[in-house]
């Protein structure tokens, strides 16, 4: 008895449907949706079940991308999307590692739902025009031209991520003392000059209402959370292929910091703190390319 190509390929279809949809929940929907569709055709007329499937999921990812869209539009504050606990491993390929950061999940969602779904299709997963065009029912030619325009809409959004994983983990590190202790000084030596915070509450809990930007008042903004938040505690932890901090109130989780480093300091600051995107991170999701 042959592997199911479904089971062989989940972790491939769960991955193309967070970084079309930038949510694990929405994502393992769409992949339930995918599984019930290929349970009902008849797998033995499939040449290619891998493309198959991975066309499947990308149709079911952009008719929930629509849904989605008109719900951001009421979100309230600023939408991040939901962090993912990693595995270490995945940073040693590091384009896939940015390809799943929360940096570049937010630049994604700065496109349409169409230019999403090409541009990860082919600069993540490097499927050829014909099978993208199938998948999102457009020709190659208008594959190719969709695909350029995305190309350069990311790169000139794109967060640079050009430190090793050493560096990081270090600046992560000192981030999470200062935190920790509320060091004004040591927050101001860890931030860049024009180091931008955002935050995600959803309208469920306390957050920044709007980006914050600038090292003195985004070290002010933090080192209040020591003297008005009593019993924090501030720990590192894998999300999203990079090292990152967590905070615990009263041994809960209360919040998933993802940040971008760059030159030795942070530039993006990524406060994750509505608790309906905090609840996978008690386990390791399966991500795959």
């Amino acid at each position: 008895m042959t592997d199911d190509p479904f089971v062989t390929h989940r972790s491939l279809l769960f991955t193309v449907a967070y970084e079309m949809l930038g949510s694990g929940a929405d994502a393992e929907d769409v992949v339930q949706e995918t599984w019930l569709r290929w349970a009902s055709v008849d797998q033995a007329d499939i040449r290619e079940p891998r493309a198959y499937l991975v066309r499947i999921v990308t149709r079911q990812a952009l008719n929930r991308l629509r849904t989605l869209a008109r719900r951001r539009e009421d979100y309230i504050g600023e939408w991040l999307p939901e962090p993912l606990l990693t595995s270490p491993d995945i940073a040693e390929d590091v384009e896939f590692a940015e390809s799943i950061s929360i940096a570049m999940l937010t630049v994604l969602e700065t496109l349409g739902p169409a230019e999403r779904a090409v541009f990860v299709l082919r600069e993540v997963f490097d499927l050829p025009y014909d099978d993208i065009a199938a998948a999102v029912g457009k020709s190659q030619a208008a594959v190719r031209q969709i695909a350029h325009r995305a190309r350069e809409h990311v790169a000139a959004r794109r967060p640079r991520i050009e430190v090793g994983r050493p560096e990081h983990e270090e600046v992560v590190g000192r981030f999470r003392i200062a935190l920790q202790t509320g060091d004004l000084q040591v927050l101001l030596d860890v931030l860049a000059p024009d180091v931008v915070l955002v935050a995600d509450g959803g309208g469920e809990v306390p957050a920044a209402p709007h980006p914050i930007v600038g090292r003195d008042q985004v070290a002010t903004y933090l080192s209040r959370l020591k003297t008005v938040v009593p019993g924090v505690e501030v720990g590192t932890v894998w999300l999203n292929g990079a090292p990152a901090a967590r905070v615990d109130l009263a041994g809960e989780l209360n919040t998933a910091v993802s940040l971008v480093v760059a030159d030795g300091r942070i530039t993006n600051i990524y406060a994750i703190r509505n608790p309906h995107k905090l609840a996978r991170l008690g386990e390791e999701a399966a991500l795959s390319r």
